[in-house]
């Protein structure tokens, strides 16, 4: 399959590379200067063209440009008459609407969506983790979704399919997964500093790594521990006392994960009788 390139990001680059490893050809690419360095670098030998150029004879077109520049990309195409019948367009936000490609789909395309289920911090990371990673499928038509899967596959990925009404909300749960994961150790970090830690990460390395195995190995519910999960309602206002002296903004997110963990551990029957309520008004009175 000939496949075009509009937007030579980390994960449309990664993306690329999989493919064209799996048999396919990249026939072109296109997008800003950083995305021409990306495909003379990645992608050796294949032309970078303005691109309607890229787009026009390629099979499938992939856009991997940021999410707000999707629908207004794709209308420039479609204005120059760039997209053709039954030619796949998609895009890869975790996101952003089908909608989103309307211009192509009035074209006569088949639209869809594939968003692999990993963070990508540069391109040489991303070609080495979406092997043996989940990529989402969204597409209105069947024909569209087994093209996306078999695409996922090609790329060394395991798909599965998100409908488009559910998309934001698969999104959401995907930050809440990485990113706001990133936000909680950041925090750790600065409250094990004003602790006295010199070397936070370092030293709080185990304890997270453990965690996370716990999590992949038995569920959140059962990995679940600390004082929340005991009851224990004494810690927990001690906790906040010393984060309001020493790191107040840290407080509100500390209250917000509480109250997320105790409904959890409640959801789980792991709160201890009376603790879940003695908790509960502990945190009542830091909101």
């Amino acid at each position: 399959m000939d496949i075009a390139l509009v937007g030579a990001g980390r994960v449309g680059t990664a993306l690329a590379v999989l493919l064209s490893r799996a048999g396919h050809r990249i026939s072109g690419g296109a997008g800003r200067e950083a995305s021409r360095e990306r495909v003379r670098r990645f992608l050796p030998g294949v032309p970078f063209t303005s691109a309607g150029q890229a787009v026009r004879g390629a099979d499938a077109v992939i856009l991997g440009v940021p999410d707000d520049d999707i629908a207004p990309v794709a209308g420039e195409l479609a204005e120059a008459r760039a997209f053709e019948q039954r030619q796949a367009v998609l895009h890869l936000s975790g996101s952003a609407p089908l909608a989103s490609l309307d211009p192509a789909r009035a074209a006569g395309s088949l639209v869809l969506a594939l968003h692999p289920l990993q963070t990508f911090p540069d391109v040489e990371t991303g070609i080495e983790r979406v092997p043996g990673s989940a990529v989402a499928v969204t597409a209105w038509e069947e024909e569209a979704a087994v093209l996306g899967e078999g695409l996922a596959r090609d790329a060394g990925a395991r798909p599965f399919r998100i409908d488009e009404e559910r998309k934001a909300l698969y999104h959401a749960a995907a930050v809440f997964c990485s990113n706001y994961l990133v936000a909680v150790e950041g925090l750790a970090e600065e409250v094990f500093r004003a602790a006295g830690l010199k070397e936070p990460v370092e030293a709080f390395g185990p304890l997270v790594r453990a965690t996370l195995d716990n999590v992949l190995r038995a569920g959140p519910a059962e990995a679940l521990t600390g004082p929340v999960a005991r009851g224990d309602a004494g810690t927990v206002r001690r906790n906040l006392e010393a984060l309001a002296r020493h790191v107040p903004h840290a407080v509100p997110a500390y209250v917000a994960l509480a109250t997320a963990t105790l409904s959890m551990a409640e959801r789980s029957g792991r709160v201890p009788e009376d603790g879940g309520s003695e908790i509960r008004e502990v945190l009542d009175g830091w909101r």
